[in-house]
This record gives C-alpha cells, structure tokens and sequence, in this order.
C-alpha cells in the first residue's frame, strides 16, 4: 500500500476520478494508484481522444474510458487536468457548464496559474494546482502542490495521496511553481544530458557504450541514494570524495573550468521563465 493509504485512506475511499487527458503523466498517475490500491478502477475515469489510447487503458487497468470530458467530469468528485498547456483553454470552456464547487480540480499543466482556472471555471471553483515530473513513470516522481483559495481543508491532503502513489510530494506557495517547474518538472533533463555527456567521456577513453552507460547510471543513482540516507549536504558528500591533490579534485577544478554549474543554474532559470511565459 501506499502512504497515502496507510494515512488517510478514509478521506479519499468512495471518490471518483476523471482525468481529463490520459498520455504520458496521466497515464503514469492511473497506473500508480491501481497499483497502490488508492481508488478502485471502477471509480477512474480517462478521456482521451485516442481509441487505441482508450483501449489500452481499459485493458490493462480496468477503468472506465471515454472521448466526452463533459461525461467524465459529470461522473468524478475530482478532476484531474492533464492535457498541454495549450490545450487547456478549450477544455475548460467545454467543461464549465458541468462544474461547480463540489468538485475539486486538480491541474497539473506547466505554468498555469489559480488565478487563470478561477476566471475560466468560476470564482468558487475547489482548486490544486500541481507540478509532477516524469519519473512518476516508474513510480519516482517529485510533485509539488499548491491549493487554491476556495480549496476545502482536506483537499490538499487529497492531492498529496494521489501524488504520494507516483513518489513524493512537497507542499509550495503558488508563487513558486514556475521555479519548481524549472527545477524539478524540467530537472529529469538536465540529469539525462548529464549521463549522456559522462557516458561519452568513457566511451572517448575506450569503455564499450554499455559498460560506460551502466558505469555512469549507477554511480548517479548511487550518489543520490548516498544523498538522501546520509543526511548531508551535496558539498560535504562532494569533498568526502575530492581528496586533496586527487582525480576527483582535477576533474571537479575542469567543471569549473567549463562552466557547468552556471550553466545548470540558467537552464533552471530559463524554464522558470518559459513557464510564466506558458502561463501568461
């Protein structure tokens, strides 16, 4: 079971659940909670334009399929947003006649600010709004979470249990989910970039791609997992490595050099912007 469950199970047990979009992070999102027992398939629902798409997520999970946004919103207590930001305007004017303030709207689309769904839905509209990354794929997710000023006390606790079910979840104020955004919901990238520079590097120095890709792989996942159970910060688990006139310290002296921490520092602040772009 998922923490969620084992939490508070009673707060979210006999609620239906339409995702509106069901690609890849809601498609992440249905697999996480039947697998962690959350919602009972028979109470998702998943619109989707695809019949190929519609298909699939019936065989395999056992939920209720649908192209109509407006059936599938009139059957949940909450609703789920998944489509592209660009997308989402005329999704909410085909919605709005068929929602009111007993159901609660969960949007996870980049950049879309509270505000924005409150003039398109309706100023007593029950909001959260969400930032998932695309770890959540395997289960691994980081995911923060705002609510909106009509949200109900419980609601939050609600999003957090869907959430939780795909991996962890932070709590935020709004005015920091285009940095979250940038961060966290654009970081899966930057670390895949990362790899794949390092990855080169061993194959440049004579290491066959599968040896240098599985070197590289598990020395990133064991530095995370080295992270997060030591309880330290990155720059004393950094110099435990870096001894005094060594390789590591060479290497590090070279990052530098090359600019990559500055480098990283406006990756994340560019997608910050592109994300109050997005919301704009």
């Amino acid at each position: 079971m998922c923490q969620a469950q084992t939490k508070q199970f009673n707060k979210i047990a006999g609620k239906t659940l339409a995702f509106l979009g069901a690609g890849n992070m809601g498609g992440a999102l249905i697999q996480g909670i039947i697998g962690k027992r959350l919602i009972p398939a028979a109470d998702i629902w998943a619109v989707d334009v695809r019949l190929a798409r519609r298909e699939y997520l019936k065989a395999n999970y056992g939920i209720n399929v649908t192209s109509d946004n407006k059936a599938a919103v009139d059957q949940a207590d909450i609703i789920i947003l998944a489509v592209k930001p660009q997308q989402l305007g005329s999704l909410l004017d085909e919605i709005r006649s068929v929602v009111d303030d007993t159901k609660l709207i969960i949007s996870i689309a980049a950049g879309i600010t509270l505000s924005y769904l409150q003039s398109r839905l309706g100023d007593n509209i029950r909001q959260i709004r969400g930032m998932p990354n695309m770890p959540a794929l395997v289960g691994a997710g980081m995911t923060a979470l705002c609510a909106g000023i009509k949200a109900l006390p419980d609601d939050l606790q609600l999003a957090e249990d869907i959430f939780n079910c795909v991996g962890e979840v932070a709590i935020v104020k709004e005015n920091l989910m285009d940095a979250v955004t940038g961060l966290s919901g654009s970081g899966p990238a930057y670390v895949m970039l990362v790899i794949e520079a390092l990855t080169d590097a061993g194959v440049k120095l004579g290491l066959p791609p599968d040896i240098a890709l599985k070197l590289t792989t598990q020395t990133v996942l064991g530095a995370v997992q080295l992270l997060k159970e030591k309880g330290l910060q990155p720059a004393q688990l950094r110099d435990m490595v870096a001894s005094p006139g060594g390789t590591t310290i060479a290497g590090l002296f070279a990052l530098d050099q090359g600019g990559l921490r500055a480098a990283l520092i406006e990756a994340v602040e560019a997608a910050t912007r592109r994300s109050k772009e997005l919301g704009q």
